[in-house]
């Protein structure tokens, strides 16, 4: 036993060394991927982590600390009418308008308080594939044939399968909800409005915070109003969540408005909304781990568990996908280690293979909210044909590869491929009938 562990330390170290020995430094690809890779932490970081992120870890602890376990079976457990609870998560999207790692606390959150384990699924697959405006952005710059496609694909895809995780894992099931019809009705600590209005509150901000432009020749319309005036909508929301810490948190009003006070002078001494924001987070954190109130606390506790659980995953995923795929965000496009060519050239047509190959590239790359519409737009112009444009669009924005990743930590390997698996049939199989039909 013991040579077996020490041949498997000799392995690694002869692997690392032929990888360092023979690194293709010289190969341009090979540096374009590192730049790809460099560019697309870099983008992650700036754009990502500070307004979607943080504030998403936030509500995932609201969720694990001040709605009770009872609440959130109400809705997705064994006690909730299945139509209630499918409904529900599969158009939760339309509410919270996040990418497929944004959505990963609150998947983790409802999943830990009970849910079962097909809304469940099914809110994981909404949450990123029902954003409203990327399906506006979709039908506007794609054709509308494509938008409508793209809405009834994602809300049928939430509720089959979720409904088909639910049956393959039955017995798992079976058995929690045999658990859950004996648990005790507990009362909430608090009016349930209270604790909606809390959370909504902070959806809210991060909702605002993240809309994003509806399209570079977009100069009028309600959704461009909206993002014209998006941090004066988020600044309101942000003054509503004053109200709530100290009215329906109770926490010491002098100390939030000191918090307040701080993060909005914060404001003025740059332009970038990034500063208030982590400043404003840091506020939050620091009023109420101090809090005498232990419910407080371990709203930030739990919200730092979260933040513990899925930020060293998502890292390493952004990684991998960057220099595998390569940098594609705003005007950047930057190839990875695999040429952007051969996935061009291998999604034409409406093939079975050219389908299916753009549902597990699509499975596998990681698109921020909105992104994926001028990527496949530019993919459509180079021969992308119809059909595997849509599959593309109904397996990529609710999976990547850090996506998957934080998945197989919250529920396992097999309900994890299983789950993949169901995304990128359903999505092949989608645009198939879609390219036979336009």
């Amino acid at each position: 036993m013991e040579l077996k562990k020490e041949l498997k330390i000799l392995g690694w170290i002869i692997a690392l060394f032929l990888a360092a020995f023979f690194l293709p430094t010289d190969s341009s690809r090979f540096q374009e991927a590192i730049m790809a890779t460099l560019d697309l932490s870099k983008w992650y970081a700036r754009e990502h982590v500070v307004l979607c992120l943080l504030p998403a870890f936030f509500i995932a602890g609201v969720i694990a600390v001040f709605i009770s376990q009872g609440a959130v079976m109400k809705y997705f457990g064994a006690k909730a009418k299945k139509w209630v609870a499918y409904t529900v998560a599969s158009v939760s999207g339309t509410i919270l308008a996040v990418c497929s790692c944004t959505i990963l606390p609150l998947f983790s959150s409802i999943h830990k308080r009970g849910a079962g384990l097909g809304p469940a699924i099914a809110f994981l697959y909404s949450g990123p594939a029902i954003n409203i405006l990327a399906i506006i952005l979709t039908a506007r710059i794609l054709g509308i044939e494509i938008g409508v496609a793209r809405i009834i694909g994602a809300v049928s895809f939430a509720i089959v399968i979720g409904s088909i995780m639910s049956l393959i894992y039955r017995k798992e099931e079976k058995a929690k909800k045999e658990e859950q019809m004996n648990f005790p009705d507990i009362p909430e600590e608090r009016p349930m409005w209270q604790t909606a209005f809390h959370f909504f509150t902070l959806v809210l901000i991060l909702v605002f915070a993240n809309w994003g432009k509806p399209g570079d020749d977009v100069t009028s319309g309600g959704w461009y109003w909206l993002w014209a005036n998006k941090w004066y909508i988020t600044s309101f929301f942000s003054i509503l969540l004053l109200f709530s810490l100290i009215f329906i948190l109770k926490l010491p009003w002098q100390k939030v408005l000191v918090g307040a006070i701080i993060t909005a002078a914060s404001a003025f001494t740059t332009t970038s909304p990034l500063v208030p924001m982590v400043v404003g987070i840091a506020a939050l954190s620091l009023i109420t781990l101090t809090d005498k109130q232990d419910v407080n606390r371990e709203w930030t506790l739990s919200t730092w568990d979260f933040a513990k659980q899925i930020m060293p995953l998502l890292a390493l995923g952004v990684v991998v996908a960057g220099f595998l795929l390569g940098s594609t965000h705003d005007d950047t496009a930057m190839a990875g280690i695999i040429p952007n060519q051969w996935i061009s050239s291998l999604v034409g047509g409406n093939s079975l293979f050219s389908n299916f190959f753009a549902s597990i590239v699509g499975a596998f790359m990681y698109f921020a909210t909105l992104t994926e519409v001028p990527i496949l737009q530019g993919l459509m112009a180079a021969g992308m044909g119809k059909g595997p444009a849509l599959a593309l669009l109904l397996a990529g924005p609710s999976l990547s590869l850090p996506n998957m990743l934080v998945i197989r930590g919250v529920m396992g390997t097999r309900k994890t491929i299983t789950y993949v698996a169901l995304v990128v049939v359903m999505a092949t199989i989608s645009g198939l009938i879609f390219g036979a039909l336009f």
